[in-house]
């Protein structure tokens, strides 16, 4: 063995990721995931003991999940899982709509039949992960859909302004993603947006865009008035 492949044979590789984003990733998930619900407590200490991290940056994951909005700091209560606002709620669905609208349009009329084989592949996997009961994985999937949608036709501004919305949007997808035909229902609405996109044809493709976003809007808005009956 030469002298670099000794100095590279059991060289330890950093962590791709701090202990602190790894805390982070676990936390974040723990929310959007719904193992934190709303309204729950986050005690500093057992969160220590639980990620088996200092309390140092257990205060900087909550910091950072609070800039976020998964997180409420409220006077005399400490940390919370950050209750999820209806109209909040709804503003994001604007967003959404329109932004997402925009992009199916202008995929429609690039007529580039690789746009319509990404969005495919990232609809079956969503499709298979809701067969399976991966949630996660259909969080994982949908973001890439949508990524595909904006990075496709170099919409890279707005692709950004969603991903500025993609953990609040994922926290409001947990909850629509789980009620009951979603996992038909969903993945239908979707094809459809491909089959517009297939077809070049842009005023459908947006329609059909418009219509899966308000679905999920009517969803959520329903889940999130029974959540304040409560």
């Amino acid at each position: 063995m030469t002298g670099a492949s000794q100095e590279t044979a059991i060289r330890v590789e950093r962590p791709t990721k701090t202990l602190r984003e790894l805390a982070l990733d676990k936390v974040r998930d723990a929310i959007v995931n719904g193992y934190f619900r709303p309204g729950d407590r986050l005690v500093e200490r057992d969160l220590c003991a639980q990620l088996g991290v200092s309390r140092t940056i257990v205060r900087e994951v909550l910091r950072h999940l609070e800039s976020e909005g998964l997180v409420a700091n409220l006077p005399n209560k400490g940390p919370m899982v950050a209750l999820l606002d209806l109209d909040e709620a709804k503003q994001i669905y604007e967003i959404r709509g329109a932004l997402e609208g925009m992009a199916a349009r202008l995929c429609a009329e690039r007529r580039d039949p690789t746009i319509v084989e990404a969005l495919e592949v990232s609809l079956a996997n969503i499709r298979e992960s809701y067969l399976a009961n991966d949630m996660p994985g259909v969080l994982t999937h949908t973001s890439s859909f949508y990524q595909t949608l904006f990075s496709k036709i170099d919409r890279h501004v707005a692709w950004g302004v969603v991903n500025l919305l993609t953990v609040r949007i994922n926290h409001l997808r947990s909850m629509t993603i789980k009620t009951k035909s979603r996992g038909i229902d969903g993945p239908a609405q979707m094809a459809k947006i491909i089959e517009a996109i297939r077809q070049g044809d842009g005023d459908a493709a947006y329609r059909a865009a418009l219509d899966h976003v308000a679905s999920a809007c009517a969803i959520a808005e329903a889940v999130l008035s029974a959540q304040k009956a409560d």
